[in-house]
């Protein structure tokens, strides 16, 4: 298993120390790990932008200008399931984590054997991700869950792929895109794949989705689409 682990400590001290010990638990517990470490939340961001697959968080709270938890707000703002663990010198902020669902707070100067205890929580977290699939739209790499996919729609050379909280642009063919998703997904037509979960409506020349867009259905599928909403249920 691969993480992408991002640390961000405007403290020198304490980034090299947490980065030493993150890369320890790694190595002991038999995870790859890539580290990246940040020393403000302004140049995590400046990072995130372009790259927001970054599967495990350690965010020290009290940091200048921005601080960890309003940091943590911007990216649960953008749907990420990242594990978020605050780093703290002061007992009173642990109350302020729940609406960004953090997995755990840890006091400074962290001990070991509590960071590697929290780790292994969130590793056995990680390791039961919802189904995901990782896209390159316009310079940046996101990942995006399954379940929230409505439908594919190819277009020349790109897709469009609209989701529950927006829609991306990727180079890529939808042949091979379908191939990278669940069962979950019917190829209705030569230019659009829908997910079965917000499919409302069946009929021999169309299929609705949830929201009321409703989009070609291939001659010769109808059977087939039936069958497999059906069998879903």
């Amino acid at each position: 298993m691969r993480f992408k682990i991002a640390i961000c400590d405007d403290e020198e001290r304490e980034l090299t120390a947490l980065s030493y010990l993150v890369r320890e638990w790694g190595k002991n517990a038999g995870y790859a790990c890539e580290i990246f470490t940040f020393s403000s939340a302004e140049s995590f961001l400046f990072e995130y932008e372009s790259n927001k697959i970054f599967d495990l968080l350690l965010l020290d709270i009290e940091m200048k200008a921005l601080s960890g938890i309003d940091l943590a707000k911007r990216i649960r703002a953008d749907k990420s399931r990242a594990e978020i663990i605050f780093i703290t010198s002061h007992f009173e902020f642990a109350g302020e984590g729940y609406e960004v669902d953090a997995l755990h707070y840890l006091i400074k100067p962290v001990a070991k054997k509590k960071l590697f205890a929290v780790l292994d929580k969130a590793a056995d977290r990680l390791q039961t991700d919802p189904p995901h699939v990782i896209i390159n739209t316009e310079g940046s790499m996101v990942k995006l869950y399954t379940a929230d996919i409505l439908y594919v729609e190819a277009f020349l050379h790109y897709l469009n792929i609209r989701t529950k909280s927006g829609e991306y642009r990727v180079k890529e063919s939808l042949s091979s895109f379908e191939e990278r998703l669940s069962g979950e997904f019917f190829r209705i037509h030569r230019s659009y794949l829908v997910s079965l979960k917000y499919v409302t409506r069946i009929t021999r020349t169309n299929v609705r989705i949830e929201g009321g867009e409703e989009f070609p259905l291939a001659r010769g599928k109808y059977d087939a689409i039936n069958r497999a909403f059906i069998e879903r249920m």
